[in-house]
This record gives C-alpha cells, structure tokens and sequence, in this order.
C-alpha cells in the first residue's frame, strides 16, 4: 500500500471545500522561506515584521517549487488559480500560484484539514520551561515503537505547528507536538489545529510575563491544551504534581488526570536523583509499585523531570519499560545547554538560546553540580513584566551561592550582580559589562584551564558571540 502525503489537490480542497479535476500532484515539503524550497515544494508567503515572502515567490519557483499560496499579486512567470473567486470546477497546472485571502490563515486551514485525514494520536506539549527538550526525549521513547512525527527545533506557534502537521503520512501512528503561547488564546488555536489527545504541561512560570500580564493569564493560557483534551479515556492530561499551578488544571479537564514529579503522591515519580555533572543523571523511577533505577544522558538534576514526563507519555501510550528506558538513554539532542571546550582546555556550559529565572536558576544548578573554577556569565532575562527585578535577584542569590566569578551583560543583569554583591560576594568576583565585547575581553584575561563558564541569556542578547569567541581562541591555543 503506498504511502500517502500531502497533494496540492489536497491543498485546494482544504482551502475551497472543492476537490480539483485532474493529476493529485504530490506535495515534497511546504516551506515559507525559499531557501528551503526544493523540487515539488509547496511555498506559503507570509508577510513577517522584517520581510515579506511575497518577494521571494520567483526564488521558490528557480528552486523546483511546484506551487506558491499568496495573498497579493507577485513577479513571477506562472499562471494563477485565484481561491478567493467562486468556480465550479478547479485545475491545477503546475507551476502554479494559489491565490488567497490570508496566507497564515490559509497555512492554518491546510493543516487543519491534513490532520483531519490521519487516524493519528497526537501529543501536545507546552508549559512555560522545558518543552523543546520534553518533546525531543518523549518523541524518542515514543520511536521505540511507533512510527513518530516531531515539531522540528522550535516549530510551535501558529506558523510552526502547522508546517510540522502538513508532513503528517499515512506512515505516521504518533505526531508529538511543541504549542508555545504568548497571550490566552493561542495554544486554544493550536489545539482546533492538531485535535491533541494527550496533553503535556511542564511549569508555570514568569516567562513571557510582559506580554500576558500576569501569572494567572499564564497559567489560563496554559489551561487551553488540557481543556481541548478529548475526554477519559481517549484524552489523558499529564500534569506536573510538584507545581501547584499545573496541577489544579485537573480541574479544567474531561481527560484522564496522570500526574508525574518527586511526590510519592504522583501516578509516577522519582526520588534519589543524583547529577552526574556532564555523565547526566541517575534516579529511581517510582511506579504502582513497581521500583526501576536509571540512568540517562540528560544534564542537570532538573532534567528528572523531563525524564518524567517522556516516560508518563509512554506509559500512557502502552509502551514498555524497556522501551521507555531505551528512549530514555537514546543520545539526545541538548538543545538548550551544551558542553563545548574552550581556551586551554576549559569547559563552556553554552546555553544561550534563551533565558528565564527558572531556566537560569537550572543552568546554575548544574554548573554547581561541576569540579573546577565555575564562572557565571548571565545577561538580562527579558519579557518579565513586574516580576522583573525579583526574578534577577532570585538569580543574584543563587549565583552567589554558586559561582567563583560573576560577569553580568546588560542593564537588567545588572541587579544580579547588584544582589550578590549586596549579599556578600567579594567585589573582585563580580564584573559588569554592557555588552557582549566588553565580557568577551574578560573571560579572554581570565580563564583558566580548569574552568567551567555558564554563559546564558536572553535570545535577544546574542550572547552565542560569547561562546562562538571562546571556542576560536580554544582552536588558536
């Protein structure tokens, strides 16, 4: 039986209602940027906020794309089947343009309508701290068994999570998907999309505080996964016991309630966790009763919990220990935080993608976790609203505690080092820099070969100059 994807004759059906006369002309992948375009690509143009992908429709096309979906007219030497006008009967005549009303929306509508063709279980995953990695390890216990598909890095917004759902195949028995949220509303939209029957929620925490207002619109927000869940027991929510937040979201579901954390009151929980430093992290797996001891590749003691949520999701799922553990212990990508030597053999804890308190307060539990000199590079964590000055000094506390050297970037780093001065660490172990250069000449003065560099921040600090500058001073040393 072959294998069935994604045509453009799906695509002009799910937009029209109205199923095209003629060839089905088989979809290769749909993209919405060009550069990534190939032979039988599908291009959506969407309008962002620096660049608009209507300029580059030409570009799709000299890259073997079979179609484009715009909503304006283009330069480009094809024929338009213009969507938004009535018709009888629709032909298709590759290459072509797909005109629409709205590009997104129309992105939306294909995805939705693809979805609604696979008999598929889907996973969905948010919460404000762990739900890349969380969908990276559950997809990889997951793949013991069924035939997975995963949001890709960070695919999961309104563009995201449709582009990772038009790839679904008839091949696919499981799709784990990542739903991130600003504001109350979005994963509510994400969840009409993907249908999710099993509902992942990690913490809630003062990450994007200044866009949602407060933690309790945060935590409304996250509620909209487990009140799209079907109910029990097709539909199963996956609660952190340990966050009170999370876990009176029971309250809001028909679905089955699965709590995981280090309770024995959890459905699954762990207890002896020992950090490892860069081997990862051992612990015991509690059960009904049953009692395994693990050991897997994930840094930091904070990771049990991503341990945790994989196995929860597998378990629901029916898997095996066996193949729950081996999903476990499966190399896996960390994404967030990862080891890199630097000048005269020291080592750089890079986790410069992004930056929380909770987050941070994470990082910094692993560098304590490591022998040698630890030295803390922390730059301004962003989009806190009023929880902005706590949430530094939360972070100056903990530093202190842990950190041999402190080197803060920016204005709103500034008050950790403010605070862990204020507390008691000696002024020489604490540098403040405005900017990335001014660190960089710093940690070139003074590391040393037994040094471990924790250097994290928020994505808008391109704190990765930092790392990217240390590992080629490594590479001439």
């Amino acid at each position: 039986m072959s294998v069935r994807r994604l045509t453009l004759a799906d695509v002009v059906e799910s937009l029209t209602g109205s199923r095209p006369v003629g060839p089905e002309w088989p979809v290769a992948t749909t993209v919405v940027d060009s550069r990534q375009a190939r032979q039988d690509a599908l291009f959506i143009a969407l309008k962002g906020e620096h660049t608009d992908g209507h300029t580059y429709v030409s570009d799709a096309f000299s890259r073997g794309a079979l179609a484009a979906v715009v909503e304006r007219p283009v330069e480009a030497d094809v024929p338009v089947l213009d969507l938004t006008l009535p018709a009888e009967r629709y032909e298709l005549h590759p290459p072509v343009l797909l005109r629409v009303t709205d590009s997104l929306c129309a992105l939306q509508q294909i995805a939705t309508f693809w979805r609604g063709q696979h008999n598929v279980r889907v996973i969905g995953i948010t919460g404000s701290v762990g739900k890349t990695m969380t969908k990276e390890i559950t997809a990889s216990v997951l793949a013991r068994r069924y035939v997975t598909l995963k949001s890709e890095a960070s695919y999961n917004n309104e563009i995201g999570l449709p582009l990772t759902l038009v790839h679904l195949t008839s091949e696919h028995e499981r799709v784990v998907l990542e739903m991130g949220m600003y504001d109350v509303g979005e994963i509510a939209a994400l969840a009409r999309i993907a249908r999710p029957h099993v509902g992942v929620v990690t913490i809630v925490a003062p990450v994007h505080l200044e866009r949602a207002g407060t933690m309790e619109r945060i935590a409304q927000a996250k509620t909209e996964l487990v009140q799209a869940l079907p109910q029990a027991p097709e539909g199963v929510a996956i609660l952190n016991y340990d966050d009170e937040a999370v876990r009176n979201m029971a309250r809001a579901t028909q679905a089955r309630i699965f709590y995981y954390g280090l309770s024995p009151q959890a459905d699954l929980w762990a207890d002896s966790v020992e950090g490892l430093g860069l081997e990862g992290i051992r612990f015991w797996l509690h059960y009904r009763g049953e009692r395994l001891h693990v050991k897997i590749p994930l840094l930091g003691r904070h990771s049990v919990h991503t341990a945790l949520r994989a196995a929860a999701v597998g378990l629901v799922e029916g898997l095996t220990w066996q193949e729950i553990i081996e999903g476990l212990r499966a190399p896996a990508p960390q994404l967030r935080l990862v080891a890199v030597t630097g000048p005269y053999g020291s080592t750089i804890l890079d986790d410069t993608y992004n930056a929380s308190p909770v987050s941070t307060l994470a990082a910094l539990n692993l560098l304590d976790e490591l022998e040698g000199r630890k030295i803390a590079v922390l730059g301004d964590m962003l989009e806190l609203g009023d929880y902005e000055r706590e949430g530094h000094e939360k972070v100056g506390m903990r530093a202190l505690e842990v950190a041999d050297v402190l080197i803060t970037v920016g204005p709103r780093a500034r008050i950790i080092a403010e605070t862990a001065l204020r507390w008691g660490m000696p002024a020489d172990r604490v540098h403040i820099t405005n900017e990335n250069a001014e660190a960089i000449a710093l940690l070139e003065q003074m590391v040393q070969s037994d040094d471990v560099i924790l250097i994290k921040g928020s994505r808008a600090l391109r704190m990765e100059e930092i790392v990217n500058a240390l590992e080629k001073e490594h590479e001439g040393s």
